[in-house]
């Protein structure tokens, strides 16, 4: 039998998933226990009690100047600006992307202006940003607004210009006007594709937040990793990695829930 013919059931396709996160605790475990055995003090590969301790530390210990578990109230700092930031720019992007991508007109307008601003790095902007809107939350939103809506308003015209052209020509010839073709033809063919374009947007956001949260905030997981660093404290950086990773994947599988309870159609045609 070929091996592109084998498929595994749902019990070997969830221990062959958890192989190579098994790996890396096994190569990470290795790793610290010969550089502890060298050097007990080490810190760049701390034991996982030392990060355990961290963890209590930070997640369910109240710290004594604030008053606050650091890692929830991170958390939830971390969470408003990032949230906040992916809903302003998937209703920008879907008004935008849907006007492009519906009207020739729009399109030899707009498009090339679009196409060259979405390749602007958007960290290269955090300066600008800082002095013009300040330090506030407000430059950290927009940071990932301009990260993540530029590439969503291209990416959502190109799935609208991909809709099959004979739907237009039945809706105009059914007397649809064009805000009832945009709202009744294109938008619900639309947000589900735009629903997977926020999944993929969902690391480059968090990359735009942290990079905010380290150079100007006083709260939030990237401030607390930068704030730790120049201690070596690597008990508390990995464990801030991972939870910032873990977050990152409810919010991708979260997303993938709502595509599939609220079209189940896009997720039949694409299983089929």
């Amino acid at each position: 039998m070929r091996a592109i013919n084998i498929k595994p059931n749902r019990g070997w396709h969830v221990l062959l998933a958890c192989i190579p996160f098994l790996l890396v605790l096994v190569a990470y475990a290795i790793g610290s226990s010969l550089r502890l055995a060298e050097n007990p003090n080490d810190k760049l590969l701390p034991g996982f009690g030392a990060i355990a301790e961290a963890v209590k530390q930070y997640a369910f210990t109240e710290d004594a100047r604030t008053g606050l578990y650091l890692m929830w109230s991170d958390t939830v700092a971390s969470l408003a600006r990032l949230l906040s930031a992916l809903a302003i720019s998937a209703v920008i992007a879907l008004f935008f992307g849907i006007f492009i991508g519906m009207l020739p007109l729009a399109r030899s307008t707009f498009g090339p202006f679009f196409a060259v601003a979405s390749m602007v790095p958007p960290l290269a902007l955090l300066p600008i940003l800082f002095i013009v809107m300040g330090l506030g939350e407000a430059s950290k939103i927009a940071l990932i607004v301009i990260g993540t809506a530029l590439k969503l308003i291209r990416d959502i015209a190109l799935r609208v210009q991909e809709i099959p052209r004979e739907q237009i020509i039945k809706a105009q010839t059914l007397g649809a006007s064009t805000w009832q073709i945009a709202t009744r033809v294109i938008t619900p063919q639309v947000l589900p594709r735009m629903l997977d374009a926020l999944r993929l947007e969902i690391g480059p956001a968090w990359l735009f937040l942290i990079a905010a949260e380290a150079i100007a905030a006083d709260s939030g997981l990237g401030y607390r990793i930068f704030l730790v660093r120049r201690y070596l404290s690597m008990d508390v950086i990995i464990p801030y990695v991972i939870w910032i990773t873990i977050l990152a994947f409810v919010m991708d599988m979260a997303l993938r829930w709502v595509q599939g309870r609220a079209f189940p159609w896009f997720a039949g045609a694409r299983a089929s």
